[in-house]
């Protein structure tokens, strides 16, 4: 049988992250044009944070997702260096960040991306989070509203409760156990089988089969499992995501704000942008067909098209906090409140907890 695995192995060839070989063991990374985008550090509360920045102009903030790091932004860093001030962190629990024994909740990161961006002596920016990194977006500009210019949400979790059922196993307890498992290198070769099978197969789970592949080699030490699983329960159990940002949406009124989802998004499902839309007043949303959940990889040209003209069709959001007071007084409107009723039965959001964090489901 594994003669037979080996074989069709060799026929379809291995999953080519960047058009590259196999992922070699450790951290991969996808490729990042040049050396001025090579990682730089701060130390913030005795921590290394590491992040990548280039270029001028007007601050653009990328915030990747669960597992990842900087180097997701590859394919569309060097062309918007040509016109803004790009910079890509790596959260704390990843890529070459510190990862200590500490608080990885949404809004924990928030902070972190408000204190990396006061020690480059940046006041303001524009924010585009993928998958966790949406999340974290989406706090950053609900905790420092006057620190925001624009949101860009791309595949963002925390909208409703739904998520891929991979990520609600890995919150389990025995999840410590499996994951070191992943690595060992032939289960780490049948499950790059499986991957390319659905690439061949032109199945939806194919289309970020080169990711998921390389997010599965960016957790080779006790350390980086641990990190993630931290990351991962304070926003996923067993039931799916425990925060939701489909409360306060409401407050994004006045704030220029894009959504970017692949329809065929495994991770989280495009419903969820359908629904964030419908609850953030004069949003927008753009719908990548054959994408999963990572649009900017499989679509970089049409992903950079759709972010500049956004920037450029917009203004900064100017933040006032007589307007701030007021929309928290009156509260979100109906189309809001119709949007979070009809999200998907097993989505729709209980009594809030506060927690810190957008907002909690409680009792689930």
């Amino acid at each position: 049988m594994l003669g037979l695995l080996r074989a069709t192995y060799a026929l379809l060839g291995p999953v080519r992250p960047g058009r590259g070989g196999p992922p070699a063991p450790g951290p991969v990374l996808r490729n990042v044009p040049g050396e001025r985008w090579a990682l730089q550090y701060r130390t913030v509360h005795g921590y290394r944070r590491a992040f990548r920045m280039a270029g001028s102009g007007p601050v653009l903030l990328l915030i990747h997702g669960i597992g990842d790091d900087s180097s997701t932004w590859g394919p569309i860093l060097d062309d918007l260096a040509h016109d803004f001030t790009v910079l890509a962190p790596d959260l704390l629990g990843h890529g070459g960040s510190d990862k200590p024994r500490g608080d990885y909740s949404i809004g924990a990161y928030a902070n972190g991306m408000r204190d990396l961006l006061s020690v480059l002596d940046i006041d303001r920016a524009s924010l585009v989070g993928h998958s966790l990194g949406g999340g974290v977006a989406m706090q950053f500009a609900y905790q420092y509203p006057e620190r925001t210019e624009r949101l860009v949400l791309v595949g963002a979790g925390g909208v409703s409760q739904g998520v891929t059922p991979a990520l609600r196993a890995a919150s389990l307890p025995f999840a410590d156990l499996i994951l070191p498992i992943l690595s060992w290198p032939g289960v780490r070769f049948q499950t790059e089988l499986l991957l390319r099978f659905a690439q061949q197969l032109d199945t939806n789970l194919g289309r970020d089969a080169e990711d998921f592949v390389r997010l599965v080699d960016a957790l080779p030490d006790a350390t980086s499992r641990a990190a993630f699983l931290r990351t991962l329960r304070a926003v996923v159990d067993w039931r799916g995501q425990v925060v939701t940002m489909l409360d306060r949406c409401y407050l994004t009124a006045g704030m220029p704000t894009l959504l970017v989802w692949g329809a065929d998004d495994m991770i989280v499902p495009v419903e969820h942008g359908r629904t964030a839309h419908a609850a953030m007043p004069e949003s927008r949303l753009e719908v990548f067909e054959r994408a999963g959940h990572f649009p900017f990889h499989s679509h970089p040209e049409r992903f950079i098209a759709v972010l500049r003209e956004f920037l450029a069709t917009t203004e900064p959001a100017h933040w006032s906090p007589a307007e701030w007071r007021n929309l928290l007084r009156t509260g979100r409107s109906e189309r809001t409140a119709r949007a979070v009723r009809t999200a998907a039965p097993d989505d729709a959001p209980p009594a809030p907890r506060t927690n810190g964090t957008l907002i909690g489901h409680a009792g689930r």
